[in-house]
């Protein structure tokens, strides 16, 4: 299982948000490169970044950060927020980012994450935030009646690399994973799944391990950290240790 220690950037800093509200942020960094070097030292294999004001207002805002991030850690970086259009993409994928995670457009029009993964294979990701099995877009501030199985499965034989599957009533709540949530998502396609959201401990990624033994469950490809990581109430060695 890969893990991927998360950076939100909201007006230049690193943050956490509490169920995906714009009223209830945490800042944990002025300097989110310092954080991401905190991250590799600690020896994180990735790095899971969003542009939070990116993806509020369409475009992304968050540049110049996230470039010196790139420009001062080695580790891949998979970036959301705002992308919703090839020239965005490109545009970032040429800045060095790994992989570009859709999530807004995925949703609204899955044919351009099909032409993206087309265009650029092997660096498209999907981003399905959702809650009580709905989808909800555009930084999480408008509901949807799009069912989050259904939207993953359009997607399948797409040539996405990853669907990071976020339970938004979990998020930063650091009250576990959602397993059954994010488990059925895992079953219903044979893409990855990242897990998102509630991540509380090292018990969260043996427990997802373990589900994959039962017979018809498919593994959990990662799992995104964030607040128990900023709040040191998970080892990042113990953690990776139980993710290998």
């Amino acid at each position: 299982m890969k893990l991927y220690p998360a950076i939100d950037l909201k007006n230049g800093k690193a943050v956490r948000l509490f169920k995906g509200r714009f009223d209830e942020i945490t800042v944990y960094d002025d300097n989110p490169v310092n954080r991401a070097r905190s991250f590799s030292d600690w020896g994180f294999e990735y790095l899971h970044c969003v542009d939070l004001d990116g993806a509020l207002s369409g475009h992304s805002v968050n540049v110049d950060v996230i470039k010196d991030i790139r420009a001062n850690i080695d580790l891949p970086i998979q970036l959301g927020g705002g992308i919703r259009n090839i020239e965005s993409i490109e545009n970032w994928l040429t800045a060095g980012v790994s992989r570009v995670i859709l999530g807004t457009i995925a949703a609204r029009n899955p044919e351009f994450v099909r032409e993206a993964a087309t265009k650029f294979p092997g660096h498209i990701a999907v981003g399905i935030d959702a809650i009580d099995g709905k989808v909800a877009v555009s930084g999480w501030a408008e509901a949807t009646n799009i069912d989050a199985q259904e939207l993953a499965k359009r997607f399948e034989g797409a040539g996405v690399s990853a669907i990071i599957a976020t339970d938004i009533n979990r998020d930063g709540t650091k009250t576990g994973i959602n397993l059954e949530y994010t488990q059925n998502m895992a079953n219903c396609v044979s893409i990855p799944i990242i897990a998102s959201g509630g991540l509380k401990g090292v018990e969260d990624i043996i427990a997802m391990k373990k589900l994959a033994i039962t017979p018809g469950n498919r593994a959990i490809h990662g799992a995104i950290m964030g607040k128990a990581l900023y709040d040191g109430l998970i080892d990042p060695k113990e953690a990776l240790g139980a993710a290998a």
